[in-house]
């Protein structure tokens, strides 16, 4: 019965996130500008632009490439469909890191000098923020008692209340896995890196298509990990979190805007340095307090 449920909750993801994530994605696009003195583009721009991409033909150095993105895909309409229907937190971890991993071969797949870079990056950048990740998912069950996302709403009160030094090392982190400046080493989306398009530089078509309405969901499923601390029994709370998932990715953006790129080496000590203070910490207070 709760592989049905979590059947059921990936068909629901796949359809409802895209078109979330897609809104989301445009309101980034608009606040953008705004910061920076512009205009913008309308708010269903990142919708046009991957439709004139399912319009393309693929022209590929490698036809695995589009293999390696599907399934990289596939996995991260899993892993939403896993955490939004209640499943396992953990297993959402771990799924959505399988998918992270597909996408980094599938750029060592191009065979580009540019490409290749942009995945070294990636890995390292995975390497960077899995530890805070699987801190959370530690902490969540510390704090609930149990892995499953559905206990949330069981609780008397968030979990932000006993693990906020974990919450805040997320969100620290949050802004590697949504590819945002200072951290948006491995690719990005303003194409003004020294690596142009890093991983997805000989990407098209289709192709990149799909890489893009994975990272639509991907952005659904961080937004929905930060919500997840301000739930509990009460049924208005849900409403709680969608304000602060808002504000959060409006800090996102903001720090998008305001932060200059830096390198590797920061992002691996300063992301392994919070893991260690704001996880290791409070995981020990929650075990021997």
């Amino acid at each position: 019965m709760s592989f049905l449920i979590v059947l059921i909750g990936t068909l629901a993801f796949a359809v409802l996130a895209p078109v979330v994530g897609c809104l989301l994605a445009g309101l980034d696009r608009k606040i953008s500008a705004r910061m920076q003195g512009r205009v913008g583009p309308p708010l269903l721009q990142p919708y046009y632009d991957v439709r004139k991409l399912i319009e393309k033909d693929n022209v590929s150095v490698n036809s695995t490439e589009g293999v390696y993105v599907t399934c990289a895909l596939v996995f991260t309409l899993l892993a939403g469909g896993i955490f939004f229907s209640g499943g396992n937190l953990l297993m959402c971890v771990f799924v959505v890191t399988l998918s992270g991993l597909f996408f980094i071969v599938a750029a060592y797949s191009t065979r580009s000098p540019y490409a290749e870079i942009g995945a070294n990056r990636e890995t390292l950048q995975v390497m960077a923020y899995e530890p805070m990740v699987l801190f959370m998912a530690v902490a969540f069950y510390m704090a609930s008692g149990t892995f499953d996302v559905g206990g949330a709403f069981a609780l008397d009160a968030p979990v932000i209340t006993t693990i906020w030094l974990v919450f805040l090392g997320f969100l620290f982190v949050l802004t590697i896995k949504l590819r945002k400046s200072p951290f948006d080493l491995s690719m990005s989306h303003h194409a003004h890196q020294e690596i142009v398009r890093g991983m997805t530089t000989e990407m098209s078509g289709k192709t990149l298509a799909k890489v893009e309405v994975m990272h639509w969901c991907e952005n659904v499923l961080f937004m929905g990990w930060v919500g997840l601390f301000f739930v509990w029994g009460n049924p208005l709370s849900v409403v709680l979190a969608i304000v602060v998932v808002l504000a959060v990715y409006f800090l996102e953006i903001w720090i998008d805007n305001n932060f200059a790129r830096v390198k590797w080496q920061a992002l691996l000590k300063s992301a392994w340095l919070v893991a260690l203070v704001a996880g290791g910490v409070n995981v020990a207070v929650l075990a021997f307090v």
